[in-house]
């Protein structure tokens, strides 16, 4: 596995951990409806970019695009949902405009994932 690939499937499994601590701390610590949200774009993303991996494995994605992809998503929800754990924990923003930058790149490299699977490898 190239080391892009185990970067990626690590960042996975931190963010996919951070969200059930983000999700348990929603529930028990804290009633900002923010804290929910970091944690549902953290569930959500992990194992998407776990698919991610497995649809560039497999070549049903162009390789390029799939990886800038695959990296948006996991920088946009480190973004985002850092952010607003940040502000919800310590009242302070990651930086400003960090979880709306987050949420830009996830939305763009989502359309770069689509890109991956519309312009991938002809044959199979």
């Amino acid at each position: 596995m190239a080391l892009l690939e185990r970067i990626l499937v690590g960042l996975a499994g931190l963010i996919g951990a951070s969200g059930v601590a983000l999700a348990a701390a929603a529930a028990h610590l804290s009633s900002t409806p923010s804290l929910a949200s970091a944690a549902l774009m953290a569930l959500v993303h992990a194992p998407a970019l776990l698919g991610g991996l497995a649809a560039l494995r497999v070549g049903i994605l162009s390789k390029r695009l799939g990886y800038v992809g695959l990296i948006g998503i996991a920088l946009g929800v480190l973004l985002f949902s850092g952010d607003l754990a940040m502000r919800a924990f310590l009242s302070a923003p990651l930086f400003p405009m960090a979880a709306p930058s987050g949420g830009t790149i996830l939305i763009v490299s989502w359309i770069i994932l689509a890109g991956a699977g519309f312009f991938g490898p002809k044959t199979r």
